[in-house]
């Protein structure tokens, strides 16, 4: 399994053999790029259980001197690419907010964003939207954070493109919907290696909406 370069994280150049000009800063910042991605392709293709840092490292063609000035320890390594994959889906999402005349079209928009963005990079999906929960409670709690924040970004888009109508609903609806979402996701990736998930942006988005209709 090979991640999307470009979307949630990007492949660096090869590093150069011998003598190069690069910083030590610019070296330590591409080996970082490269464990980021090789711990979340084993996380999709092997489980949590299925790698160590060894695979991490053989992966990446790095030490294992050069991980440990990285990452304390695997999760450490993991729990780091999960930040990263959020990171770019808030900001992905923040877009969503500028399509739809109405409050049903930026349900739409959110939900087509959500998706797509987890589309364009299967196999960082299926690591943080399926094989993420295996590393227990830390990445539960993690979870949480990323879904209550993302609940908190729907209310407040809703606040500033329709003002009064917010708090309508209770913060709760909005969580409910979020976690809707992505176990709604989360099955597709489960179910099969090539889920088509902009197909689902239709149907979700028009129960997803009365979910957190007043």
């Amino acid at each position: 399994m090979r991640i999307t370069s470009g979307v949630v994280f990007t492949t660096p150049p090869t590093l150069p053999r011998g003598r190069h000009v690069l910083s030590r800063d610019e070296v330590t910042a591409t080996q970082r790029e490269r464990m980021l991605i090789a711990a979340t392709e084993l996380l999709a293709g092997e489980g949590y259980r299925g790698f160590g840092v060894r695979e991490i490292c053989s992966s990446a063609a790095v030490s294992r001197a050069a991980f440990y000035e990285c990452f304390a320890d695997k999760d450490a390594c993991i729990y780091a690419a999960y930040d990263r994959f959020i990171a770019v889906f808030l900001e992905h999402l923040a877009e969503s907010g500028t399509t739809g005349a109405d409050w049903p079209g930026c349900v739409r928009g959110f939900v087509a964003s959500y998706l797509g963005t987890l589309q364009r990079d299967l196999v960082a999906a299926r690591a943080f939207q399926v094989e993420m929960d295996a590393l227990g409670r830390a990445a539960r709690e993690r979870r949480r954070a990323a879904l209550t924040a993302l609940a908190g970004f729907v209310r407040r888009l809703r606040s500033e493109r329709f003002p009064g109508t917010a708090d309508r609903v209770p913060f709760s609806a909005y969580l409910g919907a979020i976690h809707a979402l992505r176990q709604s996701a989360c099955d597709a990736l489960d179910a099969s290696p090539e889920p088509d998930l902009p197909s689902l942006v239709d149907e979700l988005s028009t129960w997803l909406c009365r979910m957190v209709e007043a």
